[in-house]
């Protein structure tokens, strides 16, 4: 089924609910959806309610909980869990649900002026009534670089892999830059070299607050490994046919480096679960 983000008034009865606390949704046999109108009987923690859309022709709305409460046969999953395993829609939604989950904790109180904010109707924004502003969902660009030379990739390794996989390079736009010019940035801070040829590849919704992950190709023009201390542990130039262990399939940086390898090897083009 197709997953279409809308603003839904909460007002409106029936539909189906998704239970959200701290990046993880409440799942049982049948999945994430609950019947909302057997939910609302539910002796819940619930902080706030939003409607997000449709699933299909089905109504969608995230229900919000102080804390990660349980209900018989069903368990808390994390949003990567999903994006690693799940149906490509649901993740698709599940990942919408959380960044409108974070900016509806977030935005409660305005960070102008710390007065308590409301809804406003009809649209994703919280007002304060105190200061006259209102606070939209935001997101955080971050890039992903694959870095190539003819049939090596650059691949490292940070402390907080699973031992022995190796990844590409990624890193957060910082103020003022462009996403072309972070890519060569956090590639020269975490291994010393440089890049030309920057290719933007696609784009994946990533299991963290806020953040969007933009995929690049560049290709190596100078320069010599040389690891950022606290955050490369390894990183090295690997032949595309002796690869070491590498990112979890649908995640965006393996789709980069495989999409890679099937260029080189003339193999059909991989898909990704953007």
């Amino acid at each position: 089924m197709r997953w279409r983000n809308v603003f839904l008034d909460p007002a409106q009865p029936g539909g189906w609910v998704l239970l959200y606390s701290q990046q993880h949704f409440l799942c049982d046999s049948n999945g994430v959806l609950f019947p909302r109108e057997w939910i609302q009987r539910q002796d819940l923690p619930v902080r706030g309610e939003q409607g997000i859309g449709y699933l299909g022709e089905d109504p969608v709305y995230l229900l919000l909980l102080d804390h990660s409460a349980c209900l018989d046969g069903c368990s808390w999953q994390s949003l990567r869990q999903f994006m690693l395993t799940g149906e490509a829609e649901i993740f698709r939604m599940l990942s919408y649900a959380a960044q409108i989950g974070t900016w509806f904790t977030e935005h409660r109180f305005c960070g102008s002026c710390g007065a308590p904010t409301r809804q406003m109707p009809g649209e994703r924004a919280m007002r304060c009534d105190s200061c006259n502003w209102q606070h939209y969902p935001r997101l955080a660009p971050s890039m992903i670089v694959l870095v190539t030379r003819d049939d090596e990739i650059l691949l490292a390794r940070s402390p907080r892999f699973v031992t022995g996989v190796y990844s590409t390079l990624a890193g957060f736009v910082e103020p003022g830059e462009s996403v072309e010019h972070c890519v060569a940035r956090e590639v020269r801070e975490e291994v010393g070299i440089e890049v030309q040829d920057l290719q933007y590849v696609g784009s994946q919704g990533w299991p963290f607050p806020h953040s969007l992950m933009l995929g690049f190709h560049a290709r190596y023009a100078g320069g010599d490994i040389v690891m950022q201390e606290d955050e490369i542990e390894d990183a090295r130039w690997f032949r595309i046919d002796t690869l070491p262990p590498l990112p979890a399939q649908r995640s965006i940086a393996r789709y980069l480096i495989d999409l890679y390898v099937a260029q080189r090897l003339g193999l059909p083009k991989p898909q990704l679960h953007a």
